[in-house]
């Protein structure tokens, strides 16, 4: 009965649109009370899940990014794309997916990047002829490259949740990152091709030097926090908190256009940004401990195993689960429920931890994009004043590009191992 009325409030709440770490609550809440349990739990379990030393990096990365972004660091690496790219047929949208690959390495989530982007980009690629549906549709769909290159903030969430070193986590992402952008640019230039989007003329040598110097501070951050990470130095906390003083100084004493004036309501945008993550963080563990006494994981495990025990088949099925549950939940909320009964199921078959790790977020980042609860896909269409159904055409060919390098990445595992186990094992 208590089981029922959790799943029952759960996905009434996601249906009328209530925001899901409200419903994560509330549905908790309900089980509680019906079950006869004191609602103490409720606090002691948030407070559990919120009280781990790594996801103090989540404000350090988001502070970095709000600073960078605020301090004129959009506007030049989308020039450093532009110059590399822009040349090419459909070369403002290729140019939109190189930002994206480049922007992620500073961001670590792939709303800031569709609305960082985004609001720069579908505007100008309107204004020179692309369509607006393919303007959203390039941008929402390149922004969920972003928490796949380090820094990235579901990695932090897995690594709390499994004990996986996170500085593996961003190491595993990266790869995967750099070819699910590659994919989309070549799948951008194909519709460009087909469709006679516009070019621009080639820039020359010495613009392209001039965008690099102008993005080096920019682009050097990610140089910075995977530096750290690797040699030792710092922990991922410690490399939070470097890389927010690092972009400080970039923004305001070198780019200087960042005003000493905005940086208090920066520091307060990402402080609420960060609290609504770990609001979310906490009400998820709480939904996930009671799945877990109601040996819901096991369950599933189970049924799972009775139908198949072949790792293909396996991994398959997960990958059909996450992405229906992508498409209904929010990526944070879905790992802390989700990732550890299948990241049991999946190690049962003999899949690697961190190789498992890597294709769930990436499976995640595609529900970004997805209706009916697809956020970047509601930032971008917002962004360029269109409804979401044309936007959903149009995204379309980059979600089954997103999905066959989904395909790669959870068949062939050294994709997400091999940089990890080069550089620090």
């Amino acid at each position: 009965m208590s089981l029922a009325i959790l799943i029952a409030v759960f996905i009434g709440g996601l249906i009328v649109g209530i925001p899901v770490a409200v419903t994560l609550g509330l549905a908790s809440l309900a089980y509680l009370f019906f079950a006869g349990i004191p609602l103490a739990v409720m606090p002691q379990k948030m407070y559990a899940g919120m009280d781990v030393f790594v996801l103090l990096c989540i404000p350090g990365f988001i502070l970095a990014g709000n600073l960078m972004n605020s301090g004129g660091i959009t506007g030049r690496i989308i020039r450093f794309a532009n110059a590399l790219v822009g040349w090419a047929r459909g070369g403002l949208g290729l140019t939109n997916v190189a930002g994206s690959m480049l922007f992620g390495g500073i961001s670590g989530t792939a709303v800031a990047d569709a609305a960082s982007i985004g609001g720069m980009m579908i505007p100008g690629m309107k204004k020179a002829g692309y369509p607006g549906d393919f303007a959203a549709a390039v941008t929402a769909a390149s922004s969920t490259v972003g928490p796949m290159i380090p820094p990235s903030v579901p990695m932090i969430i897995v690594g709390a949740l499994s004990g996986i070193s996170v500085g593996k986590m961003f190491l595993a992402g990266a790869v995967p990152g750099v070819l699910m952008g590659l994919a989309m640019m070549v799948t951008t230039y194909i519709i460009a091709v087909r469709r006679d989007f516009p070019r621009q003329p080639w820039q020359g040598l010495g613009e392209l030097g001039k965008a690099f110097l102008g993005a080096f501070w920019a682009l050097a951050l990610t140089a910075l926090i995977v530096g750290g990470l690797l040699t030792g130095l710092a922990t991922p906390t410690e490399t939070a908190v470097v890389a927010s003083v690092y972009a400080f100084v970039v923004g305001f004493f070198i780019y200087r256009e960042l005003p000493l004036r905005a940086v208090p309501r920066i520091v307060i945008d990402s402080a609420v940004s960060s609290a609504a993550i770990l609001a979310l963080v906490g009400f998820a563990n709480v939904f996930g401990w009671i799945l877990v006494s109601e040996r819901i994981p096991q369950t599933i495990a189970a049924a799972v195993l009775s139908v198949t025990d072949n790792k293909y088949l396996v991994i398959l099925l997960i990958n059909v689960l996450l992405l229906f549950v992508g498409m209904f939940m929010e990526t944070i909320a879905a790992l802390i429920i989700l990732f550890v009964p299948l990241l049991a199921l999946a190690q049962g078959v003999g899949v690697d931890p961190l190789h498992f790790a890597t294709f769930a977020v990436l499976n995640l980042m595609i529900g970004l994009t997805t209706p009916p609860v697809g956020v970047c896909l509601f930032v971008c269409a917002n962004i360029a004043r269109l409804p979401l159904t044309p936007v959903v055409r149009a995204i379309a060919p980059f979600l089954l590009t997103n999905i066959a390098v989904l395909l790669l990445v959870s068949y062939v595992p050294a994709i997400a191992t091999w940089l990890p186990s080069i550089l620090l094992d």
